[in-house]
């Protein structure tokens, strides 16, 4: 069995933006028995299913921090419910039924990140004005607003935002805007936001840190 969809790594690796590292898992059979140490006790309740899923998604995150000179680092959660990652960093995992897939980046270059996939089936017709605003439903055509593309933008945008704000959000307090590339929040934030739709939905929303530039004598910035 492969371990990766070859159409969602050549998907992931057109749509990646720089300076975020991004890759996926097929979930396999064993690997439950991937999870470290001090990440097995916090799912010794769980089913297998959940061990299995949560597992997957950590063996792309270790794969990925090994990238950057990280070993084996247990992802723990947070009392807030967010994992926590290694110092200098920040990251997003999710999964869908059959795949798991994590993103990570440098704090020193984004503030906020976040991903999320879905399999690229419609949502539940119940489920449309549930997860989308009035406004986008009259922006955008029905086919959008049945699929699950604003669903995953907003879950992604969730991600990214909680461990700045701390506050959980309705998928009524994110409107997306497809058009540029970005989501607001209902505090003000603005997130920028990555779609892909094939061969699954994913989405990747983040933050780019502001470096400040220092002004010279004549007031000009120094680049």
């Amino acid at each position: 069995m492969p371990i990766r969809e070859p159409e969602l790594a050549a998907t992931l690796s057109r749509v990646v933006p720089p300076g975020i590292l991004i890759d996926h898992r097929l979930i396999t059979a064993g690997d439950e028995k991937a999870l470290l140490p001090a990440e097995a006790v916090t799912f010794e309740r769980s089913v297998l299913l959940v061990r299995r899923r949560s597992a997957s998604a950590r063996i792309v995150a270790r794969e990925l921090l090994g990238k950057v000179g990280v070993r084996d680092f247990p992802l723990i959660r947070s009392p807030r419910g967010g994992l926590v990652w290694p110092p200098g960093f920040l990251g997003s995992v999710a999964h869908d039924n059959d795949v798991a897939i994590v993103a990570i980046a440098k704090d020193s270059e984004f503030t906020a990140l976040g991903v999320d996939v879905e399999p690229a089936r419609a949502l539940p017709v119940e489920l449309v004005s549930t997860v989308t605003t009035l406004i986008e439903r009259q922006r955008y055509p029905e086919e959008l607003c049945s699929s699950r593309a604003l669903f995953v933008i907003k879950e992604a945008v969730f991600k990214a935002v909680y461990p700045i704000d701390g506050v959980f959000l309705d998928f009524h307090d994110i409107e997306v805007d497809i058009d540029t590339g970005s989501a607001r929040v209902r505090n003000g934030r603005v997130i920028e936001v990555i779609l892909a739709t094939s061969p699954r939905v994913v989405a990747i929303a983040f933050d780019r840190t502001t470096m400040c530039v220092p002004e010279t004598s004549s007031g000009e910035r120094r680049l």
